[in-house]
């Protein structure tokens, strides 16, 4: 048995539970003593789905505690029973939460029975997070298309031959292969055309082959109040955070759910309560003129002080942040935080709103940001690769890029990708800035990302890299096992043209 409070990090660790249990390897049980969410659900598909049950508990932190002093225990009969406890446990059903006739409907298999199954777990997953009842959303959009385990093809797979088909428009995340051109690029045929198929069984439930991380891109984004059911941390952040949208950080799994129910659980940030900020983070902005590598460093930092609560960043009124520099603050964020989402006082909707009931209050300054640069950056200045599009980048973003580099050519020992989605990379081809980018020797690759790049299209020889996302330099060196530095677009730029990235700090985080 696994006990651990809670769980934290990516919507994708359903999927790696149901891959331990798929494969026998998977706790006897999980003990929690918060709400919990992502190794919940994966439980309830291993068991609903794949008869591969993992009993999930969420004991009182009294109970828990006293379970922590026993070194064996025993579930059965209902009842949990060590050598310092001895407990009855209560079965989740739908008995308190209030179902309209279409869920009703659903759970009696009137649309099938892959939605049958699908509207039980987002029951199921309601009890658990005490919701009252469902409610419709208008779209989603799904997270768990990255080969990163066998299960995600399995599982998706397997819903797709149940006769699966989403309910509501939903678009897809980025996937593990450039979907079109992976053979050219030298992906090894057994890992591409399971990639593949991934990416096919989800385009046969009828989601869209968007292949994005960054969804807000596109050019029917949701409106401020909708509600929609979206996964992928960054995509969720953005939407509740600048668009003023209202979705959960859904774990991998549900989303799928969802999007074939169009239904959601009333809780969290759906909810008006689940919006109000917990705590309050003062920014003090370095005196000296500073660019836009300030905002990734903003919202990791603002990610670690606020781990579990929505936050309201102030001292940033003035400041000039343009919707990329909000993307990747976003993003950063959502590496070192579990909340779906912040404010921003003068800068994002909901800004406004009152504080919750026991909102606390944190000062943040220079030497804070300096110590969060020195965190996401190695020692190293000689680069091998630069990495740009975590989240995949905007139309802007791209221009911006051409324009820095003017022309010149890459660095004949340092590669250039950027990942892309399929939309901004159609508008950067018939712009003309892709055949500027390409001539100066930077590769633009779409439908995947650098959370899920691989070798061979991640260059081999590569050592070091160096990136303008504050989001991948969180992930990169447990991505890859590459040392990573951090830096400004232009920063990156300079390091394309001649193969070394900036050394020491910006001018402006200097004492």
């Amino acid at each position: 048995m696994l006990m651990m409070s809670t769980s934290r990090g990516s919507c994708s660790g359903s999927g790696v539970l149901l891959e331990l249990a798929l494969a026998g390897c998977a706790p006897a049980a999980l003990i929690f003593c918060e709400d919990e969410e992502v190794l919940t659900l994966g439980a309830l598909v291993s068991e609903r789905i794949f008869d591969r049950p993992v009993a999930t508990l969420r004991l009182s932190k009294a109970n828990y505690d006293s379970l922590k002093r026993s070194k064996t225990a025993t579930i059965r009969a209902r009842r949990l029973v060590a050598d310092t406890i001895d407990i009855a446990l209560e079965q989740a059903d739908f008995g308190e939460l209030h179902l309209e006739e279409k869920d009703r409907a659903m759970l009696n298999g009137s649309a099938g029975l892959a939605t049958q199954t699908a509207i039980e777990i987002v029951c199921l997953m309601a009890v658990a997070q005490q919701a009252p009842r469902l409610m419709d959303v208008t779209r989603g959009h799904i997270d768990g298309c990255i080969l990163a385990h066998s299960a995600n093809l399995i599982f998706a797979e397997k819903l797709a031959a149940m006769g699966a088909q989403v309910s509501i428009p939903t678009t897809i995340n980025a996937i593990s292969v450039d979907r079109e051109n992976w053979k050219s690029r030298g992906v090894p045929s057994k890992f591409g055309t399971r990639a593949s198929r991934l990416a096919d069984a989800y385009v046969k439930m009828g989601a869209r082959p968007t292949f994005t991380c960054a969804p807000y891109l596109l050019s029917d984004a949701p409106q401020q109040g909708e509600c929609i059911g979206w996964s992928e941390s960054n995509a969720v952040i953005f939407a509740n955070s600048v668009i003023g949208a209202r979705t959960a950080k859904h774990p991998d799994y549900l989303d799928l759910c969802i999007a074939m129910t169009g239904r959601a659980p009333v809780s969290g940030v759906y909810t008006d309560a689940g919006r109000a900020p917990g705590r309050v983070i003062n920014f003090a902005l370095p005196e000296l003129a500073y660019d836009e590598s300030i905002w990734p460093l903003v919202g990791w930092l603002a990610g670690k002080l606020s781990p579990d609560r929505v936050p309201l960043l102030t001292g940033l009124r003035d400041a000039r942040l343009t919707r990329d520099d909000l993307k990747a603050l976003c993003a950063a964020f959502g590496t070192t935080s579990g909340a779906p989402m912040l404010h921003i006082a003068g800068h994002t909707p909901e800004a406004h709103l009152a504080l919750a009931k026991g909102a606390d209050h944190i000062s943040c300054g220079v030497v804070d940001l300096a110590t969060a640069w020195h965190e996401l950056n190695g020692t190293e200045t000689r680069v091998d690769l630069v990495a740009i599009g975590s989240p995949h980048v905007s139309s802007s973003e791209v221009r911006l890029l051409a324009d820095l580099l003017d022309g010149r050519q890459r660095h004949p020992d340092t590669e250039v990708i950027v990942t892309i989605g399929r939309d901004e990379l159609e508008q950067a081809q018939s712009e003309g800035v892709a055949g500027r980018l390409e001539a100066a020797g930077v590769q633009l690759i779409p439908d995947l990302c650098w959370c899920s790049i691989t070798e061979p299209v991640f260059p081999s020889h590569a050592r070091v890299l160096m990136t303008n996302s504050g989001k991948y330099a969180h992930y990169a060196f447990g991505l890859s096992g590459r040392r990573v530095r951090f830096g400004s677009l232009k920063d990156c730029v300079t390091c394309a043209l001649d193969g070394n990235a900036p050394d020491g700090l910006p001018h402006w985080l200097e004492a």
